[in-house]
C-alpha cells in the first residue's frame, strides 16, 4: 500500500502500482510524483485492472474487487488537474 511520504521506486511500483498504493487516487494525490509518473502508474494499474476484468469474465475470478472505474477515474481527475 501506500508507503506514506517517502520516495517510491517508479519502476519497481510500475510492475504493480496496487502494492504500492491503496486506490488510483492516492497516485493523483501524490505530491512526490510528477504528473508522467502518475500518467504512467495509472497507465498501468488500467491494464491490470483489465486482465483482470477479462479474467473474470472467462470465469477466473481472482477473488479481488475490479478497478477499472477506479483507475480510470483517477486519470480523467488526472487529465483535469494538467488542463
Amino acid at each position: 500500500m501506500t508507503k506514506g511520504n517517502s520516495q517510491i521506486d517508479l519502476e519497481d511500483a510500475l510492475g504493480d502500482p496496487a502494492l504500492f498504493f491503496a486506490k488510483p487516487m492516492d497516485i493523483v494525490t501524490d505530491r512526490s510524483l510528477s504528473r508522467e509518473a502518475k500518467l504512467k502508474l495509472l497507465t498501468q494499474w488500467e491494464r491490470d485492472a483489465q486482465l483482470l476484468t477479462v479474467a473474470e469474465d472467462e470465469g477466473l475470478d481472482g477473488g479481488e474487487e475490479s478497478m477499472l472505474g477506479r483507475v480510470r477515474h483517477a486519470l480523467r481527475q488526472l487529465g483535469q488537474a494538467g488542463e
